[in-house]
């Protein structure tokens, strides 16, 4: 027996509603929440049309065997940095011609593939064995209105298709369970004498690297940090290691996870509050890191410590839903481009007043003295009445060429989280 689908109706009123427009097909992706008996749909959004860089390309049509599997992933990666805890991209959707309706499963075998390998590589957290490894692959005629929905198992490469079903159900997310906190964070990352001296491309792409290696090799389990059980005859292959710089990431995180309301359990709750600290952590400094690539200056030599502050995170309503997605902002960005972006991404209509940001914007200081130290918590003696808003803030000490990149700064809040988690 196949897996079952709950769809929210607007979910399917929105596929009903996307019309080619003398294309052959267009994707997208499905977001929702899975759970051991069913999964949950609440969100669907098509894959933002590429401009063709060739005028004379425009007049040429696209075959279904050539869906641009690049664009369609990166579209899923930037789609998945706007999902707080609890929520997941579930699968794509495609929407094809009557002429195409039977020249799809192999296209859509490959994409999602594709999507789930791209989503991996940058998840700081392994998936469970109790958890469901289908993701769903969708098929509408844009005619006939008649759907095909199957699944695939995501961690067999050799997985054939089962078939599913698909639900529609209206205000399946009005009573979801919302979930709040607020974790502060004090991660010190040293870098070796090495690490200094190359560029700042070099040292991001060479810690992502590593990074993506990790997070993908191990979960971050308390025992392996509390338990050195160690013989006469183990031999350490610790290294050590001189030290010129380091990266601090310090400060406040405001995290937020969604549960479904069909017998919620609380582990999988604190399931999602943990994976939304460790998925915003890494999504505020990849961001960071890629906005410094883009407009990296020439490296100062007395510019020993530099600050940054990452982004801060706005929440946006889905309309008829409890939900809310989310985006990062940096503090001269303007509500309309972040309203913008949340349009181009996830193509809905925003509006500006609907924007929540949950965290002040306060300035970073800048020095050059190695011995001095800065830090945006609260210096009183006495405990604020009101909670201290403060964006994380990621102090980094010598150039800025030192820059370790996210994935090892976001590894160590990974590490640091679990070490202090049940």
């Amino acid at each position: 027996m196949g897996r079952t689908y709950i769809v929210e109706e607007t979910v399917g009123q929105y596929l009903s509603n996307i019309n080619l427009q003398g294309k052959d097909f267009i994707s997208g992706l499905l977001i929702g929440q899975c759970s051991s008996q069913k999964d949950y749909v609440i969100l669907a959004t098509r894959t933002p049309p590429k401009e063709e860089q060739n005028e004379n390309l425009k007049h040429l049509k696209a075959k279904l065997n050539n869906v641009d599997e690049e664009w369609a992933t990166e579209h899923a990666s930037q789609v998945s940095r706007m999902l707080p805890g609890g929520l997941l991209v579930l699968g794509v959707f495609i929407i094809t011609t009557l002429e195409l309706a039977n020249d799809f499963q192999n296209s859509l075998r490959r994409l999602i593939f594709a999507v789930e390998k791209s989503l991996n590589r940058k998840r700081l957290w392994n998936f469970t064995e109790e958890e469901v490894s289908e993701r769903v692959v969708l098929h509408i005629c844009s005619s006939t209105k008649k759907l095909s929905c199957r699944t695939y198992d995501v961690h067999d490469p050799k997985s054939s298709p089962r078939p599913a079903d698909w639900k529609y159900q209206n205000g399946l997310s009005t009573s979801w369970l919302s979930l709040e906190c607020t974790v502060h964070i004090n991660i010190h990352i040293p870098l070796s004498t090495t690490s200094v001296t190359y560029t700042l491309e070099k040292n991001t792409k060479k810690k992502s690297s590593r990074g993506n290696t990790q997070g993908t090799s191990h979960s971050f389990d308390v025992r392996l940090l509390t338990q050195l059980l160690l013989n006469s005859d183990h031999r350490s292959t610790a290294t050590v290691q001189t030290c010129s710089g380091s990266v601090n990431l310090k400060g406040a995180v405001k995290c937020r996870a969604y549960i479904h309301s069909s017998r919620p359990k609380v582990k999988d709750a604190l399931q999602a509050m943990k994976r939304d600290i460790l998925n915003t952590v890494a999504d505020r400094c990849e961001i960071l890191f890629e906005d410094l690539l883009l407009n990296e200056i020439p490296e100062k030599k007395d510019s020993e410590k530099e600050f940054h502050i990452l982004p801060h995170r706005v929440f946006v309503p889905i309309p008829g839903s409890a939900v809310k997605l989310c985006d990062y902002k940096f503090g001269d960005e303007s509500a309309e481009e972040i309203r913008d972006h949340f349009m181009e991404m996830l193509d809905h209509v925003i509006q500006i007043e609907d924007l929540e940001i949950v965290e002040e914007i306060n300035t970073a200081c800048m020095s050059s003295s190695v011995n001095s130290e800065a830090s945006l918590d609260s210096t009183g003696d006495e405990q604020p009445q009101q909670p201290i808003k403060t964006p994380i803030v990621l102090k980094i000490q010598q150039n800025i060429g030192v820059i370790a990149a996210f994935a090892v700064a976001v590894l160590a809040a990974g590490i640091s989280f679990h070490y202090f988690s049940d």
